[in-house]
């Protein structure tokens, strides 16, 4: 009798899940295409790290002293926080614990990519609210969007890729309109903004809100990120994370990286002042842009997109062309980093354009 071979096969739901491929490469340049930090975490963080001894890493991390930490430098209780490999990971536990069979997740887009990919690993739907043609938050289709089956809000603020923010009263106004959903509110670039709905945390009862260390702290290669949200909620998504995803090393160096106020003040201020003379750079060259209150800025290149970036790696500067995204077509994000770096950018960009004989689009 003859038997037929057939290899193990996935759920149906992974079989149709997209894959997420970051580019690949070189990245000695200068990185101005995943908005990290372009220079250095703080010379504290380097200090603690020279003090990791061989006999620590032996040992299983321990993420709870650092979530003490952590709560008290947000002023939350420490049950109120969850640390996580970065928030990649926050993401994908908290859509593993609530999202389930006819839930949905909604979504404004263009946005982060993986929240519809950690969604679509699960039994739920993903349902999308398009930005207008400006990219504003589209908060009035997001509330009409709204229905007994939505399981979770995801909203980004500042948004990425485009630099838009959701107000602190839209935010209000969707958890009190969606009791029954966890409202998510990411703010990895919230120190670029300045506004924060952390302060509503445990106060709001369907209220998330994420952090990640890999944009001002610098510790993107550590993969470090936080949820704060109310007890109840944080109780669920702690069954479904393991217990050291965090490792020993990122752990020690949040404290210090924590502590150096001064270092992420100064950062901050050098990316807003860049920000500021770096887009007013590209007006001048005729570039078309969207606002933003993130540290990087989404610019219109229009057909020769690719060509564009290629000029500019030629350059030894790295930028992301954002295409693919919906509503997105022909368009380009730059990462903000320090003055002296976005004046070399500038310099760059302008012969990249030249190079490509680049032509304003008429919209």
């Amino acid at each position: 009798m003859t038997q037929t071979t057939r290899t193990p096969q996935p759920r149906a739901r992974v079989l149709g899940m997209k894959e997420y491929h970051p580019p690949l490469g070189n990245r000695d340049g200068l990185r101005l295409d995943f908005n990290e930090n372009t220079i250095a975490a703080s010379p504290r963080v380097l200090e603690a790290l020279g003090k990791i001894s061989a006999g620590h890493l032996t040992r299983y991390p321990e993420r709870g002293p650092v979530e003490v930490i952590a709560a008290k430098h947000l002023g939350l209780a420490p049950e109120q926080v969850i640390l996580t490999n970065g928030v990649d990971e926050a993401i994908h536990v908290l859509c593993q614990a609530f999202l389930d069979v006819r839930d949905e997740l909604l979504l404004p887009i263009p946005t982060y990519t993986m929240y519809e990919i950690y969604a679509s690993s699960t039994d739920a739907e993903t349902r999308k609210v398009l930005a207008g043609e400006d990219f504003a938050f589209p908060f009035e289709a997001l509330l009409e969007a709204i229905t007994p089956a939505t399981k979770i809000i995801a909203i980004a603020n500042p948004n990425s890729p485009t630099g838009s923010v959701c107000t602190r009263e839209q935010i209000l106004t969707i958890c009190a309109r969606a009791p029954h959903a966890i409202v998510l509110v990411d703010e990895a670039y919230f120190h670029f903004f300045g506004e924060t709905v952390m302060d509503l945390v445990g106060r709001i009862p369907n209220l998330i809100v994420s952090r990640t260390f890999s944009k001002v702290f610098g510790l993107a290669g550590l993969r470090l990120g936080l949820l704060a949200g109310p007890v109840e909620l944080l109780s669920w998504i702690r069954r479904v994370l393991s217990p050291y995803s965090v490792n020993s090393i990122a752990l020690a160096c949040l404290p210090p990286a924590l502590e150096d106020t001064a270092y992420t003040d100064w950062y901050v201020s050098e990316v807003r002042a860049a920000r500021s003379e770096f887009v007013t750079e590209i007006e001048q060259i005729g570039l078309k842009h969207w606002p933003t209150q993130a540290n990087f800025v989404l610019t219109q290149i229009g057909a020769k997109h690719r060509e564009f970036s290629v000029a500019m790696l030629k350059r030894n500067v790295l930028v992301r062309d954002r295409s693919s995204d919906p509503g997105c077509d022909g368009l380009v994000r730059i990462t903000i980093g320090t003055r002296e770096q976005m004046q070399s950018a500038a310099t760059a960009l302008k012969e990249a354009l030249e190079e490509i004989n680049w032509k304003q689009e008429k919209n």
